[in-house]
């Protein structure tokens, strides 16, 4: 998540930006359609079709981290894996520098996917299979996927920059002690070419796309992709169907997801038992992006600002119901 700070809309930078590349100048009309959380996102068309242009400040990204997330899009494309697609600039690249009256900006820009987003859908049980079928044949596709230049981070990288992070928090005691006690577990867990690599991350319901024409799967945003246990992507999606379904679906709506995933890919039994750190690693990183987002105050605060750090609050609070809690080890 962004700092708030760079919450607001502004569609002159986003124009000032999307000049570097092609596009329908009487598209901008679509600006109004923005969402910033992580990324701001701005629609807009070039020859009639929709793309998407994404940005953020240079301060709040990695480079390596977004060209170590272009290229793992286009070799999941190399594969014919369904992802989206990157549009170069003008000059020819996928990721633009841009110096600009608000700061230096990291810029892409993505085709639309084809499809609607899978929580929009019947989530019927074939659905569901074959939503775990596409997550396992990620995790098969990453097993054998080596980095040309650049290379994501991985789950420690993560958990040393929530460490940095809290030592200007001198009252988080309990994320600090979280962190350390995620930091001893998972370095523990015996890593292997079949049981870690780079995952999504973030493979919830609303990053799928299902096009029913072909009966396939899109998926968007590797914004957060990192090397992690394989399993860490699937407690996430099991999270993100537990919450769009009634409570007496989702054992076997599970048991068809986790069917699909076992057709693609191994998961060994015992990697199982990490779903619960695993669930606790995501509840850690949301909190420390959360807490570093909402640091800064201002006075006279919009209402929908107000209303944001009411909702974020009450996010934090939940997610570090467990923190310092004991993590039986692998």
């Amino acid at each position: 998540m962004l700092k708030l700070k760079f919450l607001f809309d502004n569609a002159s930078l986003a124009e000032m930006l999307l000049g570097n590349w092609e596009y329908d100048q009487e598209s901008l009309d679509l600006f109004k359609y923005y969402r910033i959380s992580s990324n701001a996102i701005y629609p807009f068309k070039t020859q009639g079709k929709i793309q998407l242009l994404r940005f953020a400040p240079k301060s709040e990204k990695s480079r390596e981290n977004i060209l170590g997330e272009l290229e793992f899009i286009s070799y999941l494309s190399s594969k014919k894996y369904g992802v989206l697609e990157t549009v170069h600039s003008k000059n020819g690249v996928e990721l633009v520098e841009a110096q600009t009256p608000w700061g230096e900006y990291y810029a892409s820009v993505f085709k639309r996917v084809a499809g609607v987003q899978l929580n929009q859908t019947d989530l019927s049980e074939t659905l569901i299979f074959n939503y775990g079928k596409a997550l396992g044949k990620l995790h098969q596709l990453s097993s054998e996927y080596k980095p040309n230049i650049n290379k994501r981070w991985s789950y420690s990288d993560v958990l040393s920059w929530i460490q940095a992070l809290l030592i200007n928090f001198p009252n988080e005691k309990q994320a600090l002690m979280e962190a350390r006690l995620l930091q001893n577990y998972f370095d523990s867990i015996p890593i292997t070419n079949k049981n870690f690599g780079l995952i999504h991350y973030d493979f919830e319901m609303d990053n799928v796309f299902y096009e029913e024409e072909f009966q396939s799967f899109n998926i968007i945003d590797f914004d957060d992709a990192m090397y992690h246990w394989y399993v860490m992507d699937i407690e996430q999606a099991l999270e993100s169907l537990q919450d769009s379904i009634t409570p007496d679906s989702f054992q076997p709506k599970k048991q068809c997801f986790m069917e699909g995933y076992l057709t693609e890919y191994e998961l060994s039994d015992d990697m199982t038992s990490l779903l619960p750190a695993c669930k606790r690693f995501a509840n850690l990183y949301a909190y420390a992006r959360i807490l570093r987002s909402a640091e800064e105050k201002w006075k006279n605060e919009p209402e929908w600002l107000v209303n944001l750090r009411g909702k974020l609050t009450k996010a934090m609070k939940d997610k570090s119901s467990c923190f310092g809690a004991e993590i039986k080890f692998y």
